[in-house]
């Protein structure tokens, strides 16, 4: 019988944070509470590398494993008090100023890129303007000419196409806001093979999000349609059925159906009522298939 005085030393060490928010959607970052109690309702102003940031608590104090955390872990200087929600405020009306400012020395500096939006750290301390293009910008004189008109640190970050959806937001054709820009904190890996095994249009136009790339969406049920994948009979196998032994012709892994085509006849089953006699051959056993019947 195990004994229970003893202390597992292997277990990870437990530490308390609070979960902030920069933008609606975005990643959960953690932060020492230092001393501060949050409400899921607060705003709180945080340490951050970039310098003094104003963000929401997205989840409260609590306790995580020390194996979710990258220390050191950033304090949390204060719940945010009215007046830092008002400065806020104060300084979104001059990050649009900023990005009309930012857009007319583009246009002078006669570069091809496109600015997204532009963000002050809540210390004013730095500038930050997001912006896409289609090759690398040469924008050093651009940067002199910012930085000598706002008085502060400023960066130009090139982001991606997707990024600046999720900047914008919008709706998709869902009718619903879009995922990146409502709920999801990463951008995830879609490829057009989640499209091919969910029995989806490979129509570009109907599977592609309005960044031009394919959905995010297309992942959520990849894994459940992996799994039923899995359990029935593949197309070209060869399966036992009560009507005699058939082809898989179609299938439908959610509903757990096939269709089988026996003397030229092709019916319904459901993959727990058939057995599989042999798989399909694929087409490179096929080949070598051949290319062995030449050689003799």
């Amino acid at each position: 019988m195990p004994n229970e005085n003893i202390i597992d030393n292997t277990a990870p060490e437990q530490i308390e944070v609070i979960g902030i928010c920069f933008k609606d959607g975005g990643k959960t970052y953690y932060f020492a509470p230092n001393g501060n109690v949050a409400k899921s309702t607060d705003y709180a102003i945080v340490e951050t590398a970039r310098g003094i940031e104003f963000g929401r608590v997205c989840a409260p104090n609590k306790l995580v494993s020390s194996r979710d955390v990258v220390p050191p872990l950033k304090p949390v200087i204060r719940i945010a008090t009215p007046a830092d929600i008002k400065t806020r405020e104060s300084i979104k009306k001059k990050e649009a100023e900023a990005m009309r400012t930012c857009q007319q020395k583009v246009s002078a500096h006669e570069l091809e890129m496109k600015l997204i939006e532009a963000e002050y750290t809540f210390d004013m301390s730095k500038l930050t303007f997001y912006f896409t293009a289609d090759g690398r910008i040469d924008f050093r004189e651009l940067v002199k000419d910012l930085a000598s008109t706002f008085k502060t640190r400023i960066e130009l970050r090139q982001i991606g196409i997707r990024d600046e959806t999720k900047f914008m937001g919008g709706l998709g054709v869902c009718g619903r806001q879009f995922c990146c820009s409502s709920f999801l904190p990463d951008f995830v890996q879609v490829s057009i093979k989640m499209a091919k095994e969910q029995n989806l249009s490979l129509n570009s136009a109907k599977i592609s999000g309005a960044c031009g790339r394919l959905m995010c969406c297309l992942r959520y049920e990849h894994e459940a349609y992996q799994e039923e994948i899995r359990l029935t009979p593949p197309v070209d196998s060869t399966v036992k059925t009560v009507d005699g032994v058939g082809t898989v012709v179609e299938i439908s892994p959610i509903k757990g159906t096939i269709k089988v085509s026996i003397n030229e006849s092709i019916k319904t089953y459901h993959r727990d009522d058939v057995t599989v006699i042999a798989g399909p051959k694929s087409k490179k056993n096929e080949k070598s298939s051949n290319d062995d019947n030449d050689d003799k």
